[in-house]
């Protein structure tokens, strides 16, 4: 067995260990109060006259709070009791759905909805839950506080709770299971029950600062929008069509009728002053070592590189133009769901890979936005270049910018304050002398000077 899955079986079986550090705290406590309140006054010292009132009161207030704990207590158990028997003799579980939320314009929070059917929080107690997902990863615990009952029955109870998650990924998550928590008032006991929870859900990526550019659609899918520029339809040497009544027989290819015995004649090229969908190309190829895939800088430049390329997105899909992204990966997405929320799937789920490079990916002809990041082959990107005129704007998302830290004053914090917590403080302090970061500055630069000997129209992000 591997070392992962141990630690997995080991935390898992932990969360049904009953007793907390409130355990120790307060029977430590109590039996300090009990030993202060209940130990006689030494022979030959005369006591004052306030203090058997003083002691009479204290008692008072110890055994009304051992009560009021014992009755929280007790009822955990019975709520906790009551619950396995809902669960095991009418299947009642967790019930979370996901959803995200628009604040001030940003589409960056993702909410859950948790429910449990037929059960009753303890006397002064509190029911939470916690869910894991992919490789048993587990998330931090929520409360399930709000009461509801059903309108059918009145005696069909239901506690409900919503939550925001944070989670260190943009991207798709499985969902594999959850536990249910019932605790007393003190959290003396915490009292565990698994829960079968399946699904998925996503985290969305955030809008950093907008960028903006002049484009002009490519492509044409209906005839309602007129752009301002003539664009190019392919005819000529490119395009044949059988002879129809009407068509200009000094078109007519003898060599093919010649061969064949049918008549064809070349389309004539025409610039076409409609064009209704703008394309949206994002890269996600990478071209590095394999093992650098998984590396928490990639991981976190992936991040980043998500939430600039769903900034330029988000920014161009509010001009007039119909916007259509065109992913470099295979994904399964409902095609009923709106333009923008495909979109937002697809960058979640899209990943660094090594499979279908730029050159292959972006088509010059009817793509008119596309974002490449610090991880593009130069090679390509000239071959693509290539290819491209003044019509196709390019976004440089420099993936290092994430990283810029000054370096001594992250070393001095780290010494004086705790430690950071979050995986990109701590990669900051350490990008001075990681090995991937003289390849992704060179990378940078040669990506630069390339863009700027090209003829298309490019920003930096």
């Amino acid at each position: 067995m591997k070392w992962k899955q141990i630690k997995w079986k080991v935390s898992y079986w932990w969360q049904y260990f009953p007793f907390t550090l409130n355990t120790l705290f307060w029977a430590i406590a109590c039996w300090a109060a009990y030993k202060l309140l209940y130990t006689p006054t030494p022979k030959g010292e005369e006591p004052s006259a306030f203090l058997p009132f003083i002691v009479l009161m204290g008692k008072l207030a110890f055994w009304f709070l051992l009560a009021l704990i014992g009755l929280s207590v007790l009822s955990t158990f019975a709520s906790y009791i009551y619950y396995l028997w809902l669960r095991r003799g009418r299947g009642y579980k967790l019930q979370v759905e996901f959803n995200t939320e628009t604040r001030k314009g940003k589409k960056n929070r993702l909410y859950m909805n948790a429910r449990l059917d037929g059960v009753f929080r303890p006397v002064l107690g509190f029911v939470s839950g916690r869910l894991y997902y992919d490789d048993h990863i587990m998330t931090d615990r929520f409360s399930l506080l709000s009461n509801k009952r059903k309108e059918q029955s009145l005696m069909r109870s239901a506690i409900t709770g919503r939550s925001r998650l944070y989670l260190p990924d943009i991207k798709e998550y499985d969902l594999k299971g959850g536990f249910v928590y019932f605790q007393d008032m003190l959290h003396l006991f915490s009292l565990a029950a698994a829960q079968q929870v399946q699904g998925h859900f996503y985290q969305p990526p955030v809008l950093s600062e907008q960028q903006d550019a002049e484009v002009f659609p490519k492509k044409t899918e209906t005839m309602d929008v007129r752009i301002e520029q003539l664009r190019r339809v392919e005819g000529e040497h490119l395009n044949y069509k059988d002879f129809e009544s009407g068509d200009d027989v000094r078109r007519i290819v003898w060599k093919i009728y010649a061969k064949n015995r049918e008549l064809v004649v070349r389309m004539p090229e025409l610039y076409e002053p409609y064009a209704s969908h703008l394309y949206f190309y994002a890269s996600f190829h990478a071209e590095v070592k394999q093992q650098w895939l998984n590396e928490g800088y990639l991981k976190e430049m992936l991040n980043y590189y998500k939430n600039n390329v769903w900034t330029v997105y988000d920014t161009l899909s509010r001009k007039e133009w119909d916007m259509r992204f065109i992913p470099d990966q295979d994904f399964n997405i409902p095609e009923q769901l709106p333009e923008d929320e495909k979109a937002a799937r697809i960058i979640s789920n899209s990943k660094w890979h090594k499979d279908k490079a730029l050159a292959q990916y972006f088509n010059p002809k009817s793509g008119t936005v596309l974002c490449i990041s610090s991880l593009t082959d130069t090679q390509e990107l000239i071959n693509m270049l290539d290819r491209c005129d003044a019509s196709t704007v390019v976004y440089f998302v420099r993936l290092s910018s994430m990283l810029r830290s000054f370096a001594p004053l992250g070393w001095i914090s780290r010494l004086i304050f705790l430690p950071p917590e979050d995986r990109l403080s701590k990669l900051r302090n350490t990008w001075l002398f990681s090995p991937i970061r003289m390849q992704v500055h060179k990378r940078e630069r040669e990506i630069e000077d390339i863009l700027k000997r090209s003829n298309v129209v490019w920003g930096e992000l």
